[in-house]
């Protein structure tokens, strides 16, 4: 067919690969995930939880890695256990640091937590809040659960804390997605005889 009107339009070589590289970049801004947030928030007409070393509310949204860790008590490297309640509530939160450090999370990313205490009173609810405000210091704290229990798994264990965290993913590589276009634009300059 005979189309007398219409006009074909060559693209000059110079100007191919700055498209190229403006189609990647609208492709990478299109499909790149949003950049992870944390947020912790006490809504009025809730007590302030700070004294005690927690949020009510905890969000994360965006490109996240999620990390669960299982209950860490205070037993030590060779596994022996402290008797003091204090020295078990500073060993199960280091051994909570290695578990989170394990996954590439630290407690900044830290989103909930659950407490479980034998024998709880307001002494220990002291001592494991002091804790909690020393390892995340001026942190926001993320939320937590603290639930007295009759035991634990072994003898003589009278505090467990596990934890959840989300970890923002970094965005993808703009190189990633400009490679398929590369690829075409080569290939139209090969196929001109160059």
């Amino acid at each position: 067919m005979f189309f007398p009107h219409l006009h074909l339009h060559r693209l000059s070589l110079a100007a191919e690969p700055a498209i190229a590289a403006a189609a990647a970049s609208a492709v990478s801004a299109a499909f790149a995930p949003p950049a992870a947030v944390h947020r912790f928030i006490n809504p009025a007409g809730l007590y302030d939880p700070a004294p005690h070393g927690y949020s009510h509310v905890a969000l994360a949204e965006g490109a996240l890695r999620w990390v669960q860790v299982a209950g860490q008590g205070g037993e030590g490297p060779d596994g022996a256990l402290p008797a003091d309640f204090g020295a078990q509530v500073d060993q199960a939160l280091a051994n909570l640091q290695t578990a989170l450090a394990a996954a590439g999370a630290q407690p900044a990313h830290v989103l909930k937590l659950t407490l479980l205490i034998v024998d709880h009173s307001e002494a220990r609810l002291a001592r494991v809040s002091a804790a909690v405000r020393r390892v995340w210091g001026t942190l926001p704290p993320p939320a937590c659960t603290l639930i007295p229990v009759p035991r634990l798994a072994l003898d003589g264990m009278r505090f467990e804390i596990d934890a959840m965290a989300a970890v923002p993913l970094p965005p993808p590589a703009p190189a990633a997605w400009a490679d398929p276009l590369a690829s075409f634009a080569s290939a139209g300059r090969r196929g001109r005889g160059a």
